[in-house]
């Protein structure tokens, strides 16, 4: 049966909204997208650095490659996201990133290493996102937050979970099957619901958007939905602080994450205590995620999005401090707070301030912001690593 039929019927038959079927296979893509991840990534930086000698900085300059590759192509592709839908977009990210990383179990070389995980990265900073944030955007209006706030909790659940299975698989068979470890699981999490699954927007099920209560072509609604174009968007002024804003606090975001681990290790800390440590801090990013959706509309969002940048950098400080596993746990949470409410509330702020109509062609030149801020994180930080021999500096 093809997928458009099975669509059709499922939503005919189903006593819920279609919209939370999407949900849910948006969750499975959320979850895959973590394998390359700069939380991954920081438990085999260690183990890689001591077997092939390879500096921290070039080890950071594949994140921030992958970011640029994703930068080119995302204005590019999300047009495409607008016209045809996240189903094979995301499809063709979770497969590719799947055999990416099963891939890096066998890697030699630097080059090799820089192939592999740049595609993994350039799908987790381009297709994903886009895929993701567009399929809410198309499917959730009046309950975007909440829905925004279940996809960012999937999305840390990877993050908690992907450390851990891949230290778990490197302390029996080495970081070669930590990688092998993530490859499978993000295959056999991902790629079915999300092919057979996922449908382009509620218009084409014959379903309105979960605008119920509110009358069909009022001023409620109109308010509710606006309908901004991308050549429109780009001349507000709610683009360009919301993109200073992205410019700010991604290169914070990515820099951390990546080196938190190794900066664990450098000061004592056992590597799995570490591996603890990051998922800690992709705990309370999901717990953070959780309740800047479904906390409401009470505050505006710029107050909140100034409280998630607070945090982090509070966060990035007390890791300056560590000296015990306590400290630790601490500083990765107050990180983790911030980063959770900030990566649930840019979406939910680039939707609610410009619509359905044209998300992923808008979504599309904020992400090249986006990536390209935090890719110079990473490498900046390793970069001042290598240079000072510590992580305080980067850290401040």
């Amino acid at each position: 049966m093809p997928t458009d039929r099975l669509h059709r019927l499922l939503a005919a038959r189903l006593p819920f909204y279609y919209g939370w079927v999407v949900l849910g296979c948006v969750c499975c893509a959320g979850f895959s997208r973590q394998a390359t991840s700069v939380a991954v990534l920081s438990v085999f930086v260690a183990p890689m650095t001591a077997e092939f000698g390879w500096s921290r900085t070039e080890l950071s300059g594949a994140v921030s490659l992958g970011g640029i590759l994703a930068a080119l192509a995302s204005p590019f592709l999300g047009p495409v996201l607008d016209r045809h839908g996240a189903r094979t977009v995301l499809s063709a990210a979770i497969l590719s990133t799947a055999a990416a990383a099963m891939g890096l179990s066998a890697v030699g070389s630097l080059s090799l290493f820089y192939l592999l995980f740049c595609i993994g990265r350039m799908n987790f900073a381009g297709p994903f996102d886009l895929g993701i944030y567009s399929a809410l955007a198309n499917w959730f209006v009046a309950r975007r937050s909440q829905a925004t706030a279940i996809a960012t909790l999937a999305q840390m659940s990877g993050l908690v979970v992907l450390p851990l299975l891949a230290q778990a698989a490197a302390q029996r068979g080495g970081w070669r099957a930590g990688w092998l470890a993530v490859g499978l699981t993000v295959a056999a999490v991902g790629f079915l619901p999300v092919w057979l699954l996922v449908a382009r927007r509620p218009e084409d099920l014959g379903q309105p958007p979960d605008l119920r209560r509110l009358p069909a072509g009022s001023a409620e609604a109109a308010a509710a939905e606006p309908a901004f174009t991308r050549r429109q968007a780009v001349r507000t002024r709610s683009f360009w602080l919301l993109s200073l804003y992205t410019v700010l606090i991604w290169p914070v975001q990515a820099g951390v994450s990546l080196h938190q681990a190794p900066n664990l290790i450098e000061r004592g800390l056992d590597p799995t205590v570490a591996a603890t440590v990051v998922s800690t801090f992709s705990a309370a990013s999901a717990l953070a995620g959780l309740a800047a959706g479904f906390l409401g509309r009470r505050r505006s969002v710029a107050v909140r999005l100034a409280l998630a940048a607070t945090l982090m950098s509070g966060g990035a400080l007390a890791m300056t401090w560590i000296q015990a596993a306590a400290l630790a746990y601490g500083a990765a949470a107050v990180f983790g707070l911030g980063v959770g409410g900030m990566v649930t509330l840019l979406p939910i702020a680039w939707a609610d301030y410009f619509g359905r109509q044209s998300f992923g062609a808008i979504r599309g030149i904020a992400l090249t912001i986006q990536v390209l801020a935090q890719a110079a994180g990473p490498v900046l930080a390793g970069a001042l690593r290598d240079a000072s021999g510590a992580y305080n500096v980067p850290l401040r």
